[in-house]
């Protein structure tokens, strides 16, 4: 039998499981859905099996699919390490890496991305540059970070953009609130009610700036808390609402500790780009770890889209 298989095939069928469905899949593997589908079945027409039981949600394998996780779940890591290797004969195997965030829900994802590149980089200084920062652009130009997680990027900034995800920012609000009734919020259903958020500048506030502002609304009063926990109780407690990634709440939202609802009928978004100085863009273990973050993020958590 002619070898079809391509690293390719395998890394589809590894997307496919991990996703639990094509859209995710096609996103994470830089696809449309139909490339992603014409592939899978040139798979199956080859080998005149099929790999997945159709109409299966989450997607579930046959035994001739899970032959192929199980070469891939083989060979990818393997591959994944020898390209590793030869980086590192290229670039070297250790280095800085200081990380500096401007979110609060960063550190959701951030420690276990660390955890799943530290084994591989033993010798690169990975740490977190400590304490919240409004400015952490700033910290790459003058030498006291080497990488920061930021949520805009700036065309201006001799800086180089590597691209994360994009997450859906939602409304939380106590179960029974009023305006849990509505399908969606707008901007006006902010202004009567008590604004819950992270204390930092309204600037770095995806629902002040792409919402509020541009609609001239202020919400009557306003509350902060450093910790998400602590806004979530606020927000059941019904001493306000909140705007935060919706999947920094999932768990809550599916125990029914409160509810939530799109912001705006076109609804908000936020997106997280990894920033780095030029000339450190290229490193390979600087490149790897922007690689670790997006693959622990896209398995991770729920309903972001690679960027």
């Amino acid at each position: 039998m002619h070898p079809l298989l391509e690293l390719r095939h395998l890394r589809t069928v590894e997307a496919l499981v991990d996703s639990g469905g094509v859209s995710r899949a096609a996103e994470r593997l830089f696809l449309t859905q139909s490339a992603l589908s014409h592939q899978l079945k040139q798979l199956e027409d080859h080998f005149g099996l099929a790999l997945f039981e159709r109409k299966s949600q989450p997607l579930k394998l046959t035994p001739a699919g899970q032959r192929l996780l199980t070469l891939a779940q083989e060979v990818l890591p393997r591959v994944q390490d020898a390209c590793r290797d030869l980086a590192k004969l290229r670039d070297g195997a250790a280095g800085s890496l200081r990380v500096a965030v401007e979110c609060h829900t960063c550190f959701d994802w951030l420690m276990p991305a660390m955890d799943e590149y530290r084994p591989r980089w033993p010798e690169v200084e990975l740490d977190i540059v400590s304490g919240f920062h409004a400015d952490p652009v700033g910290l790459l130009h003058r030498d006291d970070a080497d990488l920061a997680v930021v949520s805009e990027r700036d065309e201006d900034e001799a800086v180089h953009y590597f691209p994360l995800f994009r997450y859906e920012i939602v409304a939380l609000l106590a179960n029974g609130h009023p305006l849990a009734d509505k399908p969606c919020l707008d901007a006006s259903d902010f202004a009567s009610e008590t604004l819950i958020s992270y204390p930092v500048p309204d600037d770095m506030l995806d629902l002040i700036r792409q919402v509020l502002r541009p609609a001239g609304i202020q919400p009557k009063q306003r509350r902060s808390s450093e910790l998400t926990v602590a806004i979530l109780q606020l927000v059941a407690s019904r001493r306000g609402i909140a705007a935060l990634p919706a999947w920094a709440v999932a768990t809550y939202l599916e125990r029914g500790y409160l509810a939530a609802r799109p912001i705006t009928a076109r609804r908000l978004y936020g997106e997280l780009y990894a920033a780095v100085r030029p000339n450190r863009a290229t490193l390979a273990y600087i490149e790897d770890f922007v690689a670790t973050v997006r693959a622990t993020c896209a398995a991770s958590l729920p309903g972001i889209v690679l960027l």
